[in-house]
């Protein structure tokens, strides 16, 4: 059968036809995005049952008020039957559409409803882009530090010791999925330290689909030692490089308060929120 050709990108987008195609391609057309990883259209959305390591939840959702609580119900019984929390990872945009029509801007009645279902919600973040090749690909660094791309699954303990002092992550589960990254995925990720000596002061990932648009930013984080020192801007500089190196036209990051201005003074520019809406299995 005929693949159906591809919309092409808008030559120079407004932020709402960039959110539009950001929407097409990174969501209503996600791809799994690990090994093991599996994603499935269940009515008018889509999940990813992840593998092992990988992440599990709705990724799009065009619901309108007639099938959101049937589509819900069938997302919370399949990962229930699994044993595994997941996310749906709402949007600012995604409003439940009326019957026959167009969705809204206005995501509270799906948010409602994600709530009755016993989801509960996280802070919300910023989803932010800018273009790749206009990003600065060079920030100076401290004095006697540098950075360094990961190459060999041995390094990924340097991540897990930033993650588990930047945000309390378990070492041991860091330290697999960025083994299986360095394995697996390899030539469609990029892992970034930044070191002084041997020591891991900060850290993160890109991410991107071959022959894709977007690349994520995804994992930063900075030792609370070492912040206000521009280790973040330098690894968010050395991701846009490696990523417009490889053709990629956008990156983008689901910024926390902490960075969105950061990344704002750097050249980012938000499109919307997205708040992740959380179930867990009931205990026992």
């Amino acid at each position: 059968m005929d693949t159906p050709p591809r919309t092409a990108a808008p030559a120079a987008p407004s932020p709402d036809e960039l959110r539009a195609y950001y929407d097409l391609r990174m969501r209503r057309e996600a791809r799994p995005d690990g090994p093991g990883a599996v994603v499935e259209r269940v009515g008018e959305s889509l999940r990813q049952t992840g593998g092992d390591e990988g992440w599990d939840g709705v990724v799009w959702s065009g619901l309108d008020v007639g099938e959101a609580d049937s589509v819900i119900a069938a997302h919370v019984a399949h990962f229930a039957a699994l044993g595994r929390s997941f996310e749906w990872k709402l949007y600012g945009h995604d409003g439940l559409r009326p019957a026959g029509g167009r969705p809204g801007e206005d995501a509270e009645g799906l948010a409602a409803r994600l709530r009755a279902a016993g989801f509960v919600a996280e802070p919300a973040e910023s989803l932010m882009v800018a273009e790749a090749a206009r990003l600065p690909h060079q920030v100076p660094l401290p004095e006697g530090t540098r950075l360094h791309r990961l190459t060999r699954p041995e390094e990924a303990g340097l991540v897990a010791e930033v993650h588990q002092a930047a945000f309390g992550d378990d070492r041991a589960r860091t330290r697999a999925w960025v083994r299986d990254l360095l394995t697996d995925r390899a030539d469609s990720s990029a892992v970034v330290v930044v070191l002084d000596g041997d020591r891991p002061l900060s850290a993160g990932r890109l991410e991107w689909d071959e022959g894709g648009e977007f690349a994520g930013l995804w994992g930063g984080g900075t030792v609370p030692a070492a912040r206000g020192l521009g280790l973040y801007r330098a690894l968010v500089a050395e991701r846009a490089r490696i990523a417009a190196a490889r053709g990629v036209r956008w990156v983008q990051v689901d910024a926390t308060d902490r960075s969105r201005p950061i990344l704002e003074r750097l050249g980012f520019r938000t499109l919307t929120t997205t708040t992740p809406y959380v179930w867990t299995p009931a205990a026992g």
